[in-house]
């Protein structure tokens, strides 16, 4: 296809005052892209400078960010041999150096925007602007520097450090392009890493100005909301502090709060935030600590991207160990295809116009790539042997950094947007036989970078958000350090910018090495330990929500959650354990027929039932006997058939609870004792009216016979009856079930309907006990012989005694006690009627035949009689 076409993304060849700081490393093309990087620093101590030959000014070597340079040739010479991103037009760039400084920052942007050597805006000679794009800057600070100088051309810039929050105010920055989201989003990852380990008791340090500040507060609001308190809030020392002061201990002693936080807190995790220089203080702080107090602080750091662990200077100053275990936000990235490759085979004499190159080689290799530096200096010249894979990784690493791949994906979007543009229609009308280059104005590219989707060589998607943000997220990794001073870097997570539910944060918590003094275990970091369920906390008066103390739950409710902060009540079919820890399902209970209990009533009953039918069998065998005539032998049968349907209507009360039963069960007790009493009453009657229907001219004697106890108990009975009527017709009994009353039960029952209604059928009982009674003790003294009104008295003490002391026990008692209470007297009651009033008999018809005579019986009644 012909050698390509001409083109740069910007250009500045020109050598002026700023060549101290500008690299000048100039390849020219079509389009250029202007680079501002941060390879080299100043304003640190003699001792950590490298003096640049010829240049008269020292320099830090900051060598790990010389991949930032050789990213950026990569790309441009990867896109420059595809034959499908801008056929025809060579990509350029220029690489300026402005050695962490804000000053040779804004003379660096100013220079971009002219092609003389004076740094004016707009003085291009006659010549035509020719720079399309900026990538720049490693920090927000120089990146906002530069965009408020750019923005006025409405030039694209692309940011590949990390960046502060307010750079995606798309008002104040309307024509930056940010590589990586902004630092907020890490905010939320710190909040998810914290409450994926359960770390409710944290110390933050950040950096002593305005961002460390803007992050505290922030941090801070959101840790609120998931109740995660901050044990101390504490400024990093700079590094600048550290080198100024005389000696460590006056160095600690400027800093002692900040060490008595880190030495007297519970909190086994800190929080850090700033760049490196607010690090490397911190570490120098960490370092005279362990000297004077000779223990080593070991804590879980948590840090931002803008914590560099792989500064030069730091590897080489002291020892990383104090962040051994530290798990640290860093940038997204990824290894290109052919990128090792790429360095392993690079030749810096192909680059010998490149003054970055041959400093970085001089500095790295102890060796020169010409002689073309003037220096008093002897240096030796390189071999051409130095390989960059053979420098240990604390001082060049072989894998492509988070900020090189941001400008390796910048420099393709920018390549994308040209080929874009140039396949557009508004191009290919302009009449001209070739591209014009010349035509091109940096503005045009805005509309292009915004719409930039693409997948690029290392499999990942590449666009912009509505905030102008490339969606990469962060990785999180775990800083794993070593005796030597040599570290490796475990991704343990990642951060996505947007992700599925659930799969926004990952962490393989099993891939991460915690600081020694944990033993490798899932380290805590709580100002009170966790209260268990069955316990709620109580927050300590003075002190943050994160200390408490453990208060058990009063009885009767529970706490299901570790740490809970109220106990609750469980809902009614339920009750809580013996831990008060959880809920569980509560025990129906009745009075069963295999329950101890029933089987004790239930063989009671059957006991008088048969009991019951005894006599009464005994009775109808010797029906014929005076003292089964005497006082009406209709109604001894008829009080012996009701006490045997007394027994059995007990059985109605065993069970589970139906409507059929509850509809019978007091109505049939209420209806057949008053059966029973009513034939009492009727016996009683009977006996008086015998006696006083003898006297001569007794007006009684026509009441003597057998229709008056049948009205008697037919009248009495019938009462009984229209009272069940009354009250199966307006509020009838029907099963319920007892959520309240028994612990850890639910109770089935009969609910009574009207209570009123069940106590006038108990008071109707009582008014006939009592009436039979009244009438049996007034009739005491009549001859014995034909007299049961002793017997009968005797019978109703009993009786009304037993329903008497039902009603308290009743009352009080619970559950299926109630029912066996009742089903206790009905037994008791009846029992007595049948012990009291018949046991006699049965004794002289069984056991004293003799006195079963009509002339044993007339005689007693004649002796009595005088």
């Amino acid at each position: 296809m012909g050698d390509k076409t001409t083109y740069m993304i910007s250009s500045v060849s020109c050598k002026s005052a700023t060549q101290r700081y500008n690299d000048g490393y100039f390849k020219p093309g079509n389009h250029i892209v202007s680079a501002v990087l941060s390879l080299r620093a100043v304003g640190l101590p003699n001792e950590f400078f490298k003096t640049v030959p010829g240049s008269g000014l020292q320099f830090e070597l900051v060598r790990k960010n010389y991949q930032h340079a050789l990213a950026l040739i990569f790309a441009t010479e990867e896109i420059n041999n595809n034959p499908y991103i801008l056929s025809n037009i060579t990509l350029g760039f220029h690489i300026y150096d402005n050695v962490f400084s804000d000053k040779f920052n804004y003379d660096v942007t100013l220079s971009l925007l002219s092609i003389k050597k004076e740094n004016f805006p707009n003085y291009r000679c006659g010549r035509r602007y020719k720079m399309s794009a900026v990538v720049g800057g490693l920090n927000s600070g120089t990146s906002m520097q530069m965009a408020s100088i750019l923005g006025l051309y409405k030039i694209p810039q692309l940011t590949y450090g990390s960046i502060h929050a307010i750079m995606s105010d798309m008002i104040q920055f309307p024509f930056s392009y940010q590589m990586v989201q902004n630092e907020a989003v890490q905010y939320d990852g710190i909040v998810q890493l914290l409450l994926y380990f359960g770390w409710t008791w944290v110390g933050l340090i950040v950096s002593n100005d305005n961002h460390g500040e803007e992050f505290a507060q922030a941090v801070k609001s959101i840790l609120s909301k998931y109740s995660i308190c901050v044990a101390f809030l504490e400024k990093a020392p700079p590094f600048s502090m550290a080198v100024t002061s005389n000696g460590s201990p006056y160095y600690i002693f400027n800093n002692v709060q900040t060490l008595n936080s880190l030495l007297c807190t519970k909190a086994n995790v800190v929080v850090g935030y700033g760049d490196t220089s607010y690090m490397l203080g911190l570490e120098l702080l960490l370092h005279h600590s362990e000297i004077l107090t000779r223990s080593l602080i070991q804590k879980i750091w948590i840090t931002t991207a803008q914590w560099d662990f792989t500064s030069q200077v730091f590897l080489s100053a002291w020892d990383v160990k104090y962040f051994h275990g530290s798990l640290s936000f860093t940038i997204h990235k990824n290894d290109p295809p052919g990128f090792q490759s790429f360095l392993q085979n690079f030749n810096p004499y192909k680059h010998s116009d490149s003054s970055f190159i041959q400093q970085f080689w001089q500095d790295a290799f102890g060796c020169v790539v010409s002689n073309s530096y003037k220096s008093t200096e002897k240096l030796n010249i390189c071999t051409e042997k130095e390989k960059l894979e053979g420098l240990p990784q604390t001082i060049f690493e072989m894998t492509m950094s988070g900020e090189s791949y941001n400008i390796y994906n910048a420099v393709y979007v920018l390549a994308y947007a040209l080929h874009t543009i140039y396949l557009s229609e508004h191009v290919r009308c302009s009449g001209t036989s070739g591209l014009e280059h010349e035509i091109m104005q940096p503005w045009e590219l805005h509309s292009f970078l915004r719409k930039i989707h693409f997948n690029n060589s290392a499999g990942d998607e590449v666009f912009f958000n509505e905030n102008m943000e490339l969606s990469t997220g962060y990785d999180i990794v775990n800083w794993v350090t070593f005796p030597n001073k040599s570290f490796i870097q475990v991704r343990i997570g990642t951060l996505a910018s947007q992700a599925f539910s659930g799969q926004r944060f990952i962490v393989n918590k099993d891939a991460i090495t915690w600081p020694s003094i944990f033993n490798q275990t899932l380290p805590q970091s709580m100002c009170s330990e966790k209260c268990h369920p069955g316990y709620y906390m109580r927050v300590l008066e003075g002190y943050a929500s994160c200390c408490y103390d453990c208060i058990l739950c009063p009885e009767g409710i529970i706490s299901n959650q570790t740490d809970a902060h109220n106990c609750y009540r469980c809902p009614e079919n339920e009750h809580p354990n013996k831990h008060q820890n959880k809920c569980i399902p509560k025990a129906i209970a009745f009075l069963a027929h295999d329950d101890p209990l029933g089987i004790s009533l239930i063989s009671a009953t059957l006991f008088c039932t048969l009991l019951t039918a005894s006599v009464l069998g005994i009775f109808i065998k010797h029906q014929n006997t005076p003292i089964v005539k005497a006082n009406n032998r209709d109604l001894t049968y008829l009080l012996l058939i009701s006490l045997l349907l007394c027994f059995l209507c007990s059985l109605l009360f065993f069970g589970r609870p139906s409507k059929i039963t509850c509809l019978l069960r007091q109505t049939a007790f209420g209806n057949v004792f008053s059966l029973a009493l009513s034939s009492v009453l009727a016996k009683t009657i009977t006996v008086i009216l015998a006696f006083k229907a003898t006297n001569p001219g007794n007006k009684l004697k026509k009441w003597v016979g057998r229709r008056l106890p049948s009205y008697l108990v037919l009248l009495c009975t019938i009462v009984q009856v229209v009272i069940c009527a009354i009250w199966l017709g307006t509020s009838p009994p029907f099963p319920d079930l007892d959520m309240v009353s028994q612990t850890g039960q639910i109770v089935v029952q009969c609910n009574e309907g009207s209570e009123t209604m069940f106590y006038t059928v108990l008071a109707y009982m009582g008014v006939q006990a009592l009436v039979s009674f009244t009438v049996a003790y007034l009739a005491r003294k009549l001859p014995s012989t034909f007299n049961e009104t002793k017997f009968i008295t005797f019978s109703m003490l009993v009786f009304c005694s037993v329903w008497v002391t039902f009603i308290p026990t009743y009352l009080s008692s619970k559950g299926k006690y109630v029912v066996a209470v009742e089903i206790f007297c009905i037994l008791a009651s009846s029992a007595g009627l049948l012990s009291c009033i018949f046991a006699p008999k049965v004794y002289i018809i069984l056991l004293k035949p003799n006195m079963n005579t009509r002339g044993h019986l007339f005689k007693n009644s004649c002796s009595k009689c005088y």
